[in-house]
């Protein structure tokens, strides 16, 4: 009878119409189980597979599982750099970066594939960015249509720009507690950098300082649900920035917006909650006075490209 088995198994299968889908198909259901079946913990005797690219190349056999051998553990696969968590940390990070700067337009469609060519990572850590840009309200998922980009909703900003003045005065208070003196010497470094290059710097460079500070900040505070809470708003207002300076005020230089993190980056080092919760107001009001120089100077096609289909 073993004979007889083993002939069976490494006889030559002549190559048919459809028969290499089915082959894969019952290579893979047996896959499944006897892999299910590991990490349930059972022992058992693994069949030897049929290749799956050469129906005519005979079957090959596979080590013998016995049961009173040995725990076996399932290879995982290594990414080769970096880690998937890491992965999706940069793909995040790119396509914010990209929404921010209205490269990808408020109110457009694309597809997760756009997002690839874009930024030049696979299907999944970018697929998990979006859902985690989604998660924020930053990126809408349509089914059977895309993704589409969040339009600027200047109405919607105003409201939760009251909500952000709150948790602002909030944040930077808890800062002036629990900051230690390395965390005060890090924004120390951080607030000489920005007001030394104060006088010639770009928009980008002020972006990339305003994701550190923000950064340093909730690290120093230490509180997840601030930085799951804080962090779209960051971002939906660092795109409301940066159509200000672009659109509304092109002309106007970044002075009022650096000296407004200056001040929160010095009472915060001096420990003063008082003054840091009035200079974060005062930055407050004048991200109140950019969200109304918006809604005058701004053609509303900018805010949500939607609104040119509607006209056409």
């Amino acid at each position: 009878m073993g004979q007889a088995r083993r002939a069976y198994r490494n006889r030559v299968v002549p190559v048919i119409p459809g028969f290499r889908l089915y082959q894969r198909a019952n290579y893979l259901r047996r896959r499944r189980h006897d892999i299910g079946a590991l990490k349930a913990g059972f022992r058992l005797k693994t069949q030897p597979y049929r290749s799956l690219y050469c129906p005519t190349v005979p079957l090959s056999t596979g080590p013998d599982i016995m049961p009173d051998g040995q725990d076996i553990a399932l290879p995982v696969p290594q990414d080769k750099g970096r880690d998937n968590k890491s992965l999706l940390e940069h793909a995040y990070k790119e396509i914010e970066e990209l929404i921010v700067t209205c490269r990808l337009r408020p109110g457009s469609y694309l597809r997760i594939r756009d997002l690839q060519d874009m930024t030049g990572y696979n299907r999944m850590p970018v697929y998990q960015a979006v859902t985690r840009l989604a998660s924020d309200t930053l990126i809408t998922i349509r089914p059977r249509q895309g993704v589409q980009i969040a339009p600027v909703d200047l109405p919607r900003t105003a409201i939760l720009l009251k909500l952000r003045r709150d948790m602002e005065r909030f944040l930077v208070t808890l800062a002036c507690e629990k900051s230690s003196p390395q965390q005060r010497t890090l924004l120390g470094q951080i607030s000489q950098a920005m007001e030394e290059q104060s006088a010639s710097m770009s928009l980008s460079t002020f972006n990339r300082f305003d994701l550190q500070i923000d950064a340093q900040i909730l690290k120093i505070c230490d509180e997840p649900f601030l930085e799951y809470s804080l962090r779209p708003l960051h971002t939906m207002f660092r795109r409301i920035g940066w159509i200000y300076h672009t659109h509304a005020k092109p002309n106007q230089d970044l002075a009022d917006t650096v000296h407004g993190h200056l001040g929160v980056l010095r009472a915060v080092l001096a420990q003063d909650a008082q003054a840091a919760a009035k200079a974060s107001d005062r930055l407050m009001d004048f991200m109140g006075a950019t969200v109304n120089a918006i809604e005058r100077n701004v053609d509303p096609k900018l805010l949500n490209v939607g609104l040119e289909l509607d006209t056409v």
